[in-house]
Formats: structure tokens, sequence, C-alpha cells
């Protein structure tokens, strides 16, 4: 009798070499942007057949060119050159069957030799810089950031500056009608990550303090207690300078997509889900649903960020952003530009490579390599390029959709994070972590997702602030049978099916890893583990892996991220991991097994009670195991 396994048809997008000008097909809802392997070139003009020949040798799928139009004076004003190099280089992108993107700033403008110019932004255009409270604009030179060259002048315009914004916007029309296929903006904020800036709450010019009072009716100037987050006044600036730049970045994608509706608009966003992006004034939660991707340049660990110096517990973090992430995007890309190596010599760029490149892919993240925080080039193209071309051969497993089979729900409050930020942060990261480690399925639920929930308990980690819409919810998920499970000083809810943790076990648990990241849970920690549903796939690991479980093309998957044995500065190579036990709830299920940068391969498993149990081979880096069963 021939077997039937229950699984819906893969789609395989990269396994095969395409001819030239061939175009891939992409399952139903996704498109190139969910599958790039980013390589980034400098483009001057007449080199667009070397930049696409290197893309095609090396695996790039997703080609990111340096061609900043409304970030240069020059070019702001006359874009003719630039315009001929982007469409060049789109035309010999697509005859290759890739795509091609291009980077421009959000509000920051450069004016090459500015000290030998009559004409420079600041000095033509002194009311459109962005200002601190007591009026000192936001002009910058040379030293203030490793990109600005000596005499030239660095300024941060205000997104408010009419005249400006029109021009910009002109630019982005002609830009897109170039045929590219993607405009990439990077870091569209308001001036507060400068030395001296920080604090600022920055922008107080004319332009955005006159929308704020046309907005609020408040004086932005006099009516603010500024980095006061009781004050109500502060937290309506916080919201409003939030919104500029999640209307900003709608505009850029609107703009665009009147002269090609295919093209994608993509931000580079630094700050993550912590308290930056509030600072910043560009979220991530918010910017998502207006834009076709993010790329986050989101780094985690002390010093210099490198992947080569992070510590396990810092590697978990990281899972933890881009898991949040994932939630935040609700299927549309996200790009991680991060940086594996930066000259350390007790490490092998190669494996600190691979272990960047193994972290994101297992999180359902695209991969781009760079050296040092450049964003052209890589630390090593010969290891980049047979990383790109597993990632191909394998892109189905990592990049189609994933759906959530009986999660336990993990609940992102922004506006708990935007008031109560490091309380909540701990709280969320502890509990997430604490899944991951105890290799539970799990799903970050959003604002925008709470009404679909559909798991088995959801829970809230110390969040103190709750809409109406939000509260009614979770009563209605509590009431219909699903368990909720809140931590900390939150909003008290009295249903019967909620479990409340006065000492949050999240934050207990963090405040353990901190100190010791093979430390003992506590028995808060596993009176919480014990209050959750306990049914569905069981998996028996090390808890310095991380797993995340979830539904792929009809079947069940489980990706490893393996950080056992990572020493940050001295061993970029981990313990392998033996005797990995996945045992699911099936009578009859056949699996699989595809360990990083290795081949798939058949798993036989052992029957018993109605349960299936596999012993996976070894996992050295990471792996992803799944199964089907026989209808």
């Amino acid at each position: 009798m021939r077997n039937i396994w229950r699984s819906a048809v893969v789609v395989v997008c990269a396994a095969v070499t395409l001819s030239a000008g061939e175009r891939k097909e992409f399952p139903a809802g996704q498109d190139w942007s969910n599958y790039v392997r980013i390589g980034g070139y400098g483009l001057k003009g007449g080199d667009a057949d070397e930049i696409v020949e290197n893309a095609t040798r090396t695996g790039v799928f997703g080609i990111e060119v340096d061609n900043d139009i409304p970030g240069r004076y020059e070019s702001y004003l006359h874009p003719e050159e630039k315009l001929a190099a982007i469409k060049a280089v789109a035309e010999k992108a697509h005859k290759a069957g890739n795509y091609a993107f291009v980077y421009i700033a959000g509000t920051e403008c450069i004016t090459a030799n500015a000290d030998k110019s009559a004409h420079t932004l600041a000095k033509d255009h002194p009311d459109w810089l962005q200002r601190k409270i007591t009026g000192e604009p936001a002009v910058f030179g040379a030293g203030s950031a490793f990109w600005i060259a000596k005499g030239d002048e660095d300024v941060w315009v205000s997104p408010y500056a009419t005249e400006w914004r029109k021009t910009y916007m002109q630019r982005v029309a002609q830009i897109a009608g170039t045929g590219i296929d993607g405009i990439y903006v990077d870091i569209p904020y308001w001036m507060t990550h400068f030395d001296g800036w920080e604090q600022t709450w920055a922008s107080f010019d004319d332009y955005t303090v006159a929308e704020f009072k046309k907005q609020t009716g408040l004086d932005a100037k006099k009516d603010l207690k500024l980095g006061d987050f009781t004050d109500k006044n502060f937290q309506k600036w916080i919201e409003f300078r939030i919104q500029t730049f999640t209307d900003f970045m709608n505009e850029i994608a609107t703009t665009a997509k009147k002269v090609n509706p295919k093209i994608k608009t993509i931000p580079e966003i630094y700050p993550g889900i912590e308290q930056e992006a509030v600072r910043v004034g560009a979220d991530v939660y918010s910017l998502y649903p207006v834009v076709d991707a993010i790329a986050h340049e989101y780094e985690f660990g002390e010093g210099d960020h490198m992947a080569s110096s992070r510590s396990q517990l810092d590697w978990f973090n990281y899972q933890v952003g881009m898991h949040t992430f994932r939630a935040f995007a609700e299927g549309k890309p996200t790009w991680i530009l991060n940086y594996s190596w930066d000259g350390d010599k007790k490490v092998d760029k190669r494996e600190a490579m691979m272990n960047l490149a193994m972290s994101q892919v297992m999180a359902n993240a695209n991969f781009w390599d760079a050296p040092g925080h450049s964003m052209g080039g890589s630390n090593d193209e010969t290891t980049r390029t047979k990383i790109f071309k597993w990632i191909a051969a394998h892109e189905d497993v990592f990049y189609m959709p994933r759906s959530a089979m009986k999660p336990v729900g993990v609940y992102f409050s922004p506006e708990t994070r935007n008031l109560y930020s490091e309380e909540f942060l701990q709280s969320y990261r502890g509990i997430l972590i604490l899944l991951m480690q105890s290799h539970r399925e799990f799903q970050v639920v959003t604002p925008r997702t709470l009404g679909a929930f559909q798991g088995q308990a959801l829970v809230l980690p110390d969040v103190r602030v709750l809409t109406d819409s939000e509260r009614a919810e979770i009563k209605r998920f509590a009431t219909q049978g699903g368990k909720v499970i809140a931590t900390g000083t939150q909003p008290t809810f009295t249903d019967s099916n909620v479990v409340q943790f006065e000492n949050c076990p999240g934050k207990e648990y963090y405040a353990v890893l901190a100190k010791d990241f093979a430390g003992t849970k506590t028995e808060s920690e596993a009176k919480f583990l014990a209050a959750l549903p306990s049914d569905g796939i069981a998996v028996e690991a090390s808890s310095q892996v991380a797993t995340s479980i979830a539904r792929v093309d009809g079947s069940p998957h489980v990706y490893f991220a393996n950080f056992s044995g990572l020493i940050p500065h001295e061993n970029p190579v981990q313990t392998p991991q033996t005797g990995v036990r996945v045992t699911v709830p099936e009578t009859s299920a056949k699996g699989f097994f595809l360990p990083f940068m290795g081949e798939e391969q058949e798993v036989v498993g052992t029957a018993e009670n109605g349960r299936v149990t596999f012993v996976l081979p070894a996992i050295t880096k990471g792996a992803v195991f799944w199964y089907k069963v026989r209808q």
C-alpha cells in the first residue's frame, strides 16, 4: 500500500540554478523580499555589471546598492547622475533574475567639503535643522560619527521642514521611476543618538513645535516635563514623536508606489524592542504596518556588539528580539543587518559568521553579513557564499510562512514598554527565555494580534498599561477557556482562569541568568511552568539550546539554536548536543532532520503509548526537525 504523508505541497524557490533573466516563484502572500540573502555594494555609476556579477557568483539574492540621493546635499539638489546609475543596476539585476534596492538617508544630509563651500544645507537652510530645546542646531563634523569625513557637514533635518520634505518626496518618486525594486531608508530618526543629544528629546525647531501645537494645543517648549514619563503632556510628546516617523515612512511608501506599485520600502532601524525606540522616535512596532520590510541593525551585547563578543545570555536576548520583530511583522520580512566579527584575533571569523547566520535563520529572519560596522562586502566572501547557497537550497524550511499550533502566548505591550521600559523588558525577556530554554512552543502576541490569538495560555509579563479594547479581548480569551497568567503589578483581572504571580517569575529568572547563565530555576519559575498547559510536542534538550516551534507547510517544525560552550572573544565553536529527543503526539510519524550547513536526512522514531519519540543526530550550531504523519 502506498504511504501518503499529510503535508501541503512544498514550494522550493531556490534549490535550482536559475538561468539569466528567470524570476523565481514564491508561495502565496510572499515575494522576493521574504527570501533575500543580502549583500551590500557601493554604486558609483558604470559598475552595474561588476556588482551583479559578484552577486550572482556569491549567492546574493537582494542586492543593496549605496547611492544616496537625498542624504547628500549635492545630489539632493541635482540627482540626475545617480538616478542613471540606479536605473542601470536595476536593469542588470533583473536580467540576471535578481532584485536590487537602493540606500537613501532619512533625515540626515551631508555636504562634502563644507569647510570650502559657500553653499551647504545648514548655510542655505538653517531653519530646516532639528534643534535642542535650548536652540542648538543638529550640525556635526568629523569625529561625531565614523562616516563623517574631515571637512564635511552632517546635519539632521526636521521632518516637518516643508520645502525639504517636498523635494525629498520628489526624489523618492524619481528613484521609484528608475525601476529599482526597493528604497532602503537609513535611520529616519529624531537626533538623539550623537554624544550630547541622547536626553534632549529633540526636536524643538519651529516647524516641529508648530505641528505639535496644531495637534495637541500644547507648547512643546513650555508645557512638557522632559524625561518625566508620569507627565501626561510628555506622554503626548512621546506619542507625537513616534507617529511623526510612522507617517514619514508611510508617505515615502505611498509616494514611491504611485510611480511603481511593486516597489518596496524598507527602513533601517537600530533600536529594537528597547526604550531607545521611544527616544529616537522610530518604533518598529508602529512602523511595520506602513512599510514592506524592516532592516534591523539590531545589536546585542557589550562593547563592540559583534557576534564574536556575545555571551550566552546575549545570544538568547538576541533571539527574543528577533522573534518579537517577527510577531510585529505579521508575515512581512525581517532583515537583520548585523555584524559577526571585527578583527578579534582569538575568534575564527568564519565560525562567527556562521553563528550569526544560524541564529537569524532559525528565528525566521534574513541574513545580511557585513564586515566591521559597514554595510558592504563581507568578513569572508567564501564563507558567506557557502552560507548563502546553503540557505538558498533549504529556504522553504526557513522562510515559508510559520504558524502557531498550541503556543503559550507572551504579550508585548508597546505602551507599557514606552512608559515602564526597564521593568517590562526584564519580565518579558525572562519569560520568553524561560520558554525557549524549557523548549515550549511560544508566540509573541501584540495588540494587533490579540483578537486572533488561539493559544492555550496568555502571559502578561508585568503589563502595566492596557486600553479598554485590550482588556476586553483578554477577558474574552479567559471566558472562552484560555488561561491568563499575569505577573507583577499590572492591572488586576478577576476571571476564574487568571493566575496571578505577584513576584514576577520572568524578572526573577532574568536576574538568575544575569548572575549565572547556567543557574538553577527558582521555585517561582517552576510554579510558572507548572501552571502552563503541557500537551503537544515535547522536546528534551539542554537549556543552552533555544528552541522555537511552528507549523510550516503543514508540518510541525522545531528550530534549534545551540549556544552551548560559546565564550565571548575566545570560543565561537559550540559544544555539540547529543541525545536530543522530540516526542510528538502522533501514532505514526516520519521524521526529518536538517543540520545547519548540512543536508536533510530521515530520522526513525520509536512509537509508544500513542506517541512517537525521535532521538536526533548531534546538533552542532543549529538544526531543524520536522515530521509528517499518514492520513
